[in-house]
């Protein structure tokens, strides 16, 4: 399975200690009953971790599944982990979640309520279109598929380049001039590691990766992104 991740803006401008407090006694237990049996389903944060500029710790949720047996849909819980990281850098805080992006969404928006009383507190955090471009050009042999959006052609949301038509600068400056650069699959220089990213900070390692890795790599090269885009 690929590793996912998505990152997050986190609007006020809070000591990461207040988060850690807020955070540290975070449990909901929810009782719900499927096909007879009673079950608790329980929200929590755990395993908080504040050192310096980070704050980690790992979000967790269960939900029922039902699970086909003999005939039969028999009920059991399912736990879904996602580890969360605030960064306070360069008088922002970042939040990262790794996990997949419907499911990080759905945490940050959990967070922004508990920490914060608003949905509006935490929100994407966002990659300018400059950026992203001068980040494919800087290493254009490297990219294996860019998607386009935002166009100005009647009828079509998107457009792709992949494989060798990545390399034909005609065909991409054709796509430049009427759409913006959105999301790229490429390799990661000097290694063999292919990574996804988009403008809206969903971030994929596509090949297998430890995830301490994947997440020093995300703050060595997708969060200056991300403050550098801020700064346009």
């Amino acid at each position: 399975m690929p590793l996912a991740s998505k990152i997050f803006e986190v609007k006020p401008d809070v000591p990461l200690e207040e988060i850690a407090e807020k955070l540290k006694d975070y449990r909901v237990v929810e009782e719900r009953e499927e096909e007879g049996m009673a079950f608790e389903l329980i929200t929590e944060v755990r395993d908080l971790d504040l050192r310096r500029s980070l704050l980690e710790g790992v979000f967790s949720k269960d939900k029922i599944i039902l699970v086909p047996q003999r005939g039969k849909n028999i009920p059991v819980i399912k736990t879904t982990e996602a580890r969360i990281i605030f960064r306070k850098e360069h008088g922002t805080t970042l939040l990262t979640i790794v996990q997949e992006k419907h499911f990080a969404n759905a945490v940050a928006s959990l967070l922004s309520n508990h920490l914060f009383l608003s949905y509006r507190s935490i929100v994407e955090a966002r990659i300018s279109p400059e950026v992203m471009r001068a980040f494919h050009e800087k290493n254009p042999e490297n990219t294996k598929v860019i998607y386009f959006d935002d166009l100005d052609i009647p009828e079509v949301s998107k457009l792709a380049l992949y494989g060798e038509s990545v390399k034909n600068s005609a065909l991409y400056e054709e796509y430049l001039r009427h759409g913006k650069v959105w999301y790229i699959v490429y390799q990661v220089p000097g290694t063999a590691n292919v990574m996804g990213l988009t403008r809206n900070c969903v971030v994929t390692s596509f090949t297998k990766m430890d995830e301490s890795d994947f997440i020093n790599y995300i703050y060595r090269e997708i969060h200056p992104l991300i403050y550098q885009s801020m700064r346009r």
